[in-house]
């Protein structure tokens, strides 16, 4: 029988709820697009499912919100949250579901802050609570699976019964319900009726650990923004950033980071001046170092991750 320990007692698995499609509702059963995210309770998203049976579990919802909306203070009290459940012996592990959209930038901020040497599983929904065929209960079920696997540690994103890693998980499709990829480091697991088959190692790095107080500190994060070179680019864009007190660049070069000639000039009159500029790729993949590379490439991270790296890398303290 399923074991649900209220708030403020203990449980081995924490489940913290933050919105989403996962926890959206729809007029109508067959609308699996018009609907609005964040409307159901953590908690009775994980009503009846089987796979809670005979689990120490208890749930907590920390914001309700649609991950596109997602600001800093949903972002610092969900890194707070897990990281007390992580100092909490008589946690395992924490599953948090959340919305599709920012769910990578999430992933990878709570694996680079906070290193996790437990299991910190996200998973999602691409179809509202309220569909004729929800895929959130059957995700959820296997984000527990991974949780409960023994040796398992790190963050993770667990959708469509595939395992991703934070840093290379990455949304590719605006619509099915196996929207994540990896990229060429492919998944690090796949679950199957409830059993996990690993094919690679669980996420165990991360850099910015350091920065954690700051981050859950910081009132607002330094200004990066993120530009693409394409044809025809000029250098507008970053002298209107540069203007409006821009702190760190990412531009996502085409190919293997070349940098239309106009922009490139733009942005290296931006670093001349004290901006800090980095290097990634369109294609989210990462970059093949040469001597001839533009600027730095940051942590082999995609244009978004790189983002948030940056940003980190900013904080004062």
């Amino acid at each position: 029988m399923t074991q649900v320990a209220r708030e403020d007692s203990t449980a081995r698995f924490v489940v913290l709820g933050m919105g989403g499609t996962i926890a959206g509702r729809a007029r109508q059963a067959g609308d699996n697009v018009g609907y609005e995210a964040g409307q159901v309770r953590v908690e009775d998203l994980a009503a009846g499912l089987p796979a809670l049976a005979g689990l120490d579990i208890r749930f907590e919802q920390v914001a309700q919100i649609d991950s596109k909306d997602m600001r800093l203070a949903e972002l610092q009290a969900l890194v707070r949250r897990v990281q007390a459940l992580l100092h909490d012996p008589q946690v395992q592990a924490v599953v948090v579901t959340h919305g599709t959209d920012t769910l990578e930038e999430t992933a990878y901020l709570l694996q680079t802050l906070l290193v996790p040497s437990k299991p910190v599983v996200l998973t999602c929904a691409m179809r509202p609570a309220t569909a004729v065929s929800p895929d959130g209960p059957q995700n959820l079920s296997d984000a527990l699976a991974v949780a409960a696997h023994p040796g398992a540690r790190g963050v993770t994103v667990v959708c469509a019964g595939r395992v991703h890693g934070a840093f290379e998980v990455a949304k590719q499709h605006p619509y099915r319900t196996d929207p994540f990829d990896s990229g060429d480091a492919g998944a690090i697991a796949q679950v199957e009726e409830g059993r996990v088959r690993r094919f690679r190692d669980w996420p165990a790095e991360g850099r910015h650990g350091p920065r954690c107080a700051a981050f859950l500190a910081a009132a607002a994060l330094p200004r990066v923004a993120w530009i693409d070179s394409h044809a025809d680019a000029g250098a507008w864009q970053v002298e209107a950033l540069c203007a409006a007190g821009v702190q760190g660049l990412v531009v996502a070069g085409t190919g293997n980071g070349s940098v239309h000639q106009h922009l490139l000039q733009a942005l290296r009159a931006a670093r001349d001046a004290g901006v800090r500029v980095v290097l990634a790729t369109r294609s989210g993949a990462p970059l093949v170092g040469h001597p001839a590379q533009a600027f730095e490439a940051l942590d082999g991270l995609s244009p978004v991750k790189a983002r948030w790296a940056l940003a980190l890398d900013l904080l004062p303290g």
